[in-house]
């Protein structure tokens, strides 16, 4: 019986740290919409804390990376909750390199909202 136990428990470990692996690269689920002259980015990130969250951009590419410690006791079962995410997200705004900046980052039930300022429009061309 013993041997079963530990083949289940190694299978399901395995199984676990895979699934986590899966989340940590496809999620978090990002929103992109345009607001009054800010493109507004909105992500949800639940389970980490505020202090475990860097925003950072260069040229167009916003940058989210969040990290947090393991801080569950007792004997785990499962864990598929990404314990790190690394997005980098390009942006579908013109920004040029050296005037990167974000208005406001807030983090508040989980979403992580991000306001950017549109510095450039693209240009309307005119049909003949």
């Amino acid at each position: 019986m013993g041997l079963v136990k530990h083949v289940a428990k190694e299978f399901f470990k395995e199984v676990d740290d895979k699934s986590r692996e899966f989340f940590e690269f496809v999620l978090p689920p990002i929103d992109l919409h345009e607001e009054g002259g800010n493109l507004i980015v909105t992500v949800d990130i639940p389970g980490f804390g505020k202090n475990d969250i860097k925003v950072s951009m260069n040229a167009n590419v916003l940058s989210i990376n969040a990290e947090k410690k393991d801080a569950m006791n007792g004997r785990t079962i499962m864990k598929q909750r990404p314990r790190i995410i690394d997005k980098k997200i390009r942006l579908p705004i013109a920004v040029k390199e050296g005037e990167e900046k974000v208005n406001s980052a807030k983090y508040s039930d989980g979403v992580l909202t991000i306001q950017i300022p549109i510095t450039k429009k693209g240009k309307e061309i005119s049909l003949d």
